[in-house]
């Protein structure tokens, strides 16, 4: 008889301990695990918006850049913190939906081990070619390539890498073939492009901002549904290929388990700092869009990005390294 009133006992203590856990929260630092070098988009952004989560919150707010493994050694660290909400991890596109389909093991399960809390920002892509190239539009651009199978080269920052399936949706859609060119990084793909030794790009708007101003490469489209406000004369790809949309996006994630009202509150509060003017105009300047969004919007943005990026990579016959 006392075991069988003991479970409901146990239950409603183990929910007062959670609600008194999150009326008392926070009590003491939150670390944002950045799983990428300092300087980087995502360690910007953590700075940016630290000083007002710390002002909010009343606790201090720790960025630890914990680099290496393409970004899989932060998540793994992010993905087996306590769930008590002094752990957080920022994420993006290419570690959680592309990354999981490129790589036979993962140290982590982006949809079932962690704890979406907000998308703070997004980020567009941009194609750009060599300027001495004839090509005036994207459609000039998919004209030579359907009459040039292999012809036309498109360098990017890896196999697999979210620019590279950038590149292989636009072939899927258009029906072109090409040769890609991977390199290490954007600034050794613009030294390429800008030598006329490779003909095209895609990459991130940010990194190639200062070369398209200075008419060193020429902007043909962008990646993003609607038209950049950067450049809005610059047609998106979309235009030419409709349905096609391959943004990025930036994120923080809690350990999977974390209480339901912590995750809300450090929702609320991000988005609160995000919003800063300051904050959303030194992040217009490196290319990225701030937004809001709910838990529940970035867990199911996470569902489909990762289902969609599946299927490409299954199309395009990439096997996992």
């Amino acid at each position: 008889m006392h075991r069988l009133i003991a479970l409901p006992v146990l239950a409603i203590v183990m929910v007062m301990a959670s609600t008194l856990h999150a009326q008392q929260y926070p009590t003491k630092p939150i670390r944002i695990i950045v799983p990428f070098p300092p300087g980087d988009s995502l360690d910007t952004m953590s700075r940016l918006i630290a000083p007002t989560l710390l002002e909010r919150l009343g606790q201090n707010i720790v960025v630890d850049n914990r680099a290496g493994a393409a970004g899989q050694l932060g998540l793994d660290l992010g993905a087996h913190a306590p769930a008590d909400g002094y752990t957080l991890v920022g994420g993006q596109g290419g570690n959680l939906v592309v990354q999981p389909h490129t790589y036979k093991k993962l140290p982590y399960d982006p949809l079932k081990d962690f704890a979406p809390v907000a998308i703070s920002t997004t980020n567009f892509l941009a194609l750009v070619i060599n300027p001495a190239l004839p090509y005036k539009s994207l459609k000039d651009l998919i004209a030579h390539g359907k009459a040039n199978p292999g012809k036309l080269t498109f360098a990017s920052n890896g196999e697999g890498g979210f620019p590279h399936m950038a590149i292989e949706m636009l072939r899927v859609q258009a029906g072109f073939d090409y040769l890609h060119v991977p390199y290490k990084g954007s600034v050794q793909i613009m030294t390429e492009i800008m030598g006329g030794r490779v003909d095209a790009t895609i990459l991130g708007i940010g990194s190639l901002t200062p070369f398209i101003r200075a008419g060193r490469v020429r902007l043909l489209a962008v990646t993003s549904p609607a038209r950049a406000e950067l450049f809005p004369d610059v047609p998106t790809v979309a235009e030419v290929l409709p349905g096609y949309d391959s943004r990025g996006w930036f994120g923080y994630l809690a350990p999977a388990g974390t209480p339901p009202k912590v995750v809300a509150l450090l929702n609320r509060e991000i988005n609160r700092a995000m919003m800063m003017p300051d904050v959303r105009e030194k992040l217009s300047n490196i290319g990225l869009t701030v937004v809001a969004e709910t838990p529940e919007s970035f867990a199911q943005t996470l569902k489909s990005d990762y289902e969609k990026y599946g299927k490409l990579i299954r199309t395009i016959g990439l096997q996992p390294q």
